[in-house]
């Protein structure tokens, strides 16, 4: 799809955000669009139901299929097999991110932190589906830096139950972090502060 069409939808399936986690969604992607959500098995989506814009706000529904065979429930925790509670706060990373690209902003995502997590229920192998439902509070382009961040309230639910809420989510967007030549020693091989991007 071209980047006006990605920009114009408001949902996408699995075989649209597998293509984006490999940089291959858009056949036109605008100047220092450098941005991938993760690969399987990390992608903690398999659709985007619906994204919407009101002013500076919005809202993101998704929703990840659980299958018995995850690869965190061979390992969390043998015997007991549990979802992390860490990898739903991704998951809404992951889709703040996605929709402030969607928006607009151009760079690689990168998690910021979030306020209060409260986990009231957990995810288990025969669980069928979590939906992740997200109120956008802030979506915030900055003139100086070129970065962007996007802000959001959080609520996980498995199966129509709510178990998870997370609040004051924040993912930021920023230009010239990528790291395309791994496993070389490049500019971007080490990490650190990113804060002067803002």
């Amino acid at each position: 799809m071209t980047y006006n069409e990605f920009r114009e939808c408001p949902s996408f399936g699995l075989e649209e955000l597998l293509a984006f986690s490999q940089g291959l969604l858009i056949e036109d992607p605008p100047r220092d669009f450098e941005a991938k959500l993760p690969a399987p098995p990390f992608l903690m989506m398999d659709r985007v139901l619906s994204m919407t814009v009101e002013g500076r706000q919005g809202t993101i529904v998704a929703e990840q299929d659980i299958h018995i065979d995850a690869w965190y429930f061979q390992c969390h925790f043998r015997g007991d097999p549990v979802q992390p509670g860490c990898l739903c706060v991704d998951a809404i990373w992951q889709l703040l991110g996605f929709y402030g690209l969607w928006r607009g902003g151009l760079g690689s995502g990168r998690a910021l932190g979030c306020g209060e997590v409260a986990f009231n229920g957990q995810i288990r192998p025969f669980n069928k589906v979590v939906r992740y439902e997200i109120a956008v509070k802030r979506f915030a382009q900055l003139k100086e830096s070129g970065a962007s961040i996007i802000i959001g309230d959080g609520e996980v639910f498995v199966d129509d139950e709510s178990i998870t809420q997370i609040s004051l989510a924040r993912t930021g967007i920023f230009k010239g972090i990528t790291y395309p030549d791994y496993p070389k020693r490049s500019r971007n091989s080490v990490g650190g502060m990113i804060k002067e991007r803002l």
